[in-house]
């Protein structure tokens, strides 16, 4: 049986803010960059470290998946009715975060070539899995961008009331700060 912990590990703490910071700069460059030319010197730089921050934070994602299983979990706080929609929301995030992934996975291997993971490693492509790919993917990343950013804003919002309104730890809690309860 899992030991019930008053808050969260130092791991899930830096894997949580590290995503919160690549999730909203990656969001950011990515408006940024649709707009670059090809005579842009950020034209082939820009979508290379955007495909490899983004192969990262996946592998991110899935250990930070797995390590939240087999960690014990804080208790939730709150109604009945705000932890449930906590769950769904933190359930939607990580769907909106593997659909991004899987997304721009299939937006950058359509030609049939690898992701280039900065000159470390490579991700195979499985090629063109069906017509007008890249472009179908494109829309699918752009809007579940959009979708993500508009939950974790919704996200935040709770956790600011939390601190300020409901005067709980919750937010403490994935700050690191020791507490009781």
């Amino acid at each position: 049986m899992k030991q019930v912990s008053a808050g969260w590990d130092w791991v899930l703490i830096t894997i949580h803010w590290l995503t919160a910071l690549t999730v909203f700069s990656m969001f950011a460059v990515g408006l940024w960059m649709v707009d670059l030319n090809y005579y842009s010197d950020w034209y082939k730089t820009a979508p290379h470290w955007h495909k490899s921050i983004g192969l990262l934070l996946a592998g991110l994602t899935v250990c930070r998946v797995i390590w939240r299983l087999l960690r014990p979990r804080p208790p939730k706080l709150g109604s009945a009715f705000e932890r449930a929609i906590a769950s769904l929301v933190h359930l939607l995030i990580y769907l909106l975060l593997f659909s991004l992934f899987v997304s721009g996975y299939l937006i950058s291997t359509a030609d049939g070539r690898a992701i280039d993971v900065f000159d470390w490693f490579a991700v195979p492509s499985f090629g063109q899995l069906f017509d007008d790919q890249e472009d179908i993917a494109g829309s699918i990343h752009f809007y579940i961008a959009w979708t993500l950013i508009g939950l974790v804003s919704l996200h935040i919002v709770g956790a600011l009331k939390h601190h300020f309104i409901d005067k709980d730890v919750t937010l403490k809690r994935m700050l690191g700060k020791k507490h009781l309860s």
